[in-house]
């Protein structure tokens, strides 16, 4: 699990600071959108917060564990379109860019689900398209 300083710019690319930003959600506040769950999430991964990433996964459909590309950098996150369906459910359409190791970044584009359950955001599950690569990693 890396760290990061509440004063370094998130890792989601709000243009805030880690600590007014996803720090907050990853300490313990619940997001108030399923934008704000999805953007933590990212940050999440770019820090590897497995225990992040596993408790905001809905139960009946996250996995037992979850495995990190060695070599994988995340380089960004652009946040398509956030619509809400209902008070409990939200999709959030996205695209980030990653690079393992030394080979070119690619580029990727989910509409991810989300349902809330008890006032607490849970991500349901995603279609994911790899636009640049036929690399396969699994996401969230």
């Amino acid at each position: 699990m890396s760290q990061i300083g509440s004063a370094t710019p998130c890792p989601c690319g709000s243009g805030l600071e880690y600590g007014g930003c996803c720090g907050r959600f990853h300490g313990g506040m619940r997001p108030a959108s399923a934008e704000d769950l999805m953007r933590s999430r990212y940050s999440a991964y770019v820090l590897e917060r497995d225990d992040y990433l596993l408790a905001t996964w809905h139960p009946d459909t996250r996995p037992s564990a979850l495995r990190h590309e060695p070599g994988l950098r995340w380089l960004g996150l652009k946040i398509n379109n956030h619509q809400v369906q209902d008070s409990a459910h939200a999709s959030v359409s996205f695209e980030t860019r990653y690079r393992i190791g030394g080979q070119r970044a690619v580029r990727m584009r989910e509409i991810s689900q989300f349902v809330r359950l008890a006032g607490q955001w849970f991500y349901l599950g995603g279609q994911l398209d790899e636009l640049d690569s036929k690399a396969s990693t699994r996401r969230g």
